[in-house]
Formats: structure tokens, sequence, C-alpha cells
């Protein structure tokens, strides 16, 4: 008689677990930093290269339109980001799980004052399809001098 208890109360805990919804589906997607081109720059001469890994699991990354930009980069000593154009990295009305690197060129670092260099860092996000935002990740500092 115990047994049987054990399994009813056991029964209903398992199917409520069993039918749990997938939530990968529209999920945002992550990013994670790997590396930067370099931690000093010239002003004017040096193009700084940000490597970052992303994935997704239903693969909504990148648009079609490339008037609609995705890929949000702060320089911290601005008040506002820079956007840029992602391009879809899923073939067109696909859902599938996708990972990869995306490289992001910012060219022309230069001083925002009169001094001789200045250190700021780059703070980063990647928005799908759907409009979720992905976690922010950011640069190490850099330094960009005359």
């Amino acid at each position: 008689m115990k047994k049987l208890k054990l399994i009813s109360l056991f029964l209903p805990v398992a199917m409520l677990w069993g039918c749990k919804k997938d939530n990968k589906a529209g999920a945002a997607p992550t990013i994670s930093f790997i590396s930067v081109s370099s931690v000093d720059l010239k002003e004017y001469k040096d193009s700084l290269t940000i490597l970052i890994s992303y994935s997704d699991a239903d693969g909504d990354i990148g648009q079609d339109d490339p008037d609609i930009n995705d890929l949000k980069v702060k320089d911290r000593r601005l008040s506002e980001a820079d956007y840029y154009f992602v391009k879809p990295l899923a073939p067109p009305n696909s859902s599938i799980a996708i990972s990869g690197t995306l490289a992001i060129q910012i060219k022309n670092t230069f001083l925002l004052g009169t001094g001789n260099s200045e250190i700021t860092q780059f703070d980063i996000q990647l928005k799908d399809r759907a409009g979720h935002w992905s976690n922010t990740v950011n640069t190490p500092q850099i330094t960009i001098s005359k």
C-alpha cells in the first residue's frame, strides 16, 4: 500500500515536469567576449576589431533590411551607443540553433578631449528579430593616444 501512495504522488509531479515547455525557442541570444585586436590604439590610424561569440536557440539573429541595426556598441566615453547591421546568420524562415563568432570593426578611433590619451571600454549587445536583447559583454580597457 505504501508503494502505491508513493507512485501516485510521484506520477503527477513527473507528468508536470515532463510537460514543461521548451523555453529555448524565442529566448534571447547569448554572447561572450573573445578578444580585441589591440588595447593600445593610435587616434585616426588604428581600427579596433572586437571578436565575440554568439549562440541563439532559434537562429533569429540578423536582418534582411540593412536599415535595421541590431548590434549595439557603446563607447563608455559617450552617452549614446552606435548600432550596426547584422546580416541573417541562419537560412531564411528556419528555426535552428546557431552559434559562431562575429568580428566587429570600429574604424578611426579618436580622442574626445584635448589630452594626449584616453582610456575607454566598449559594451556590446545583440538583438534578435523577436526583439530580445542578449546579455552585455564588455572589452578590456582600451587606450587611445595621439
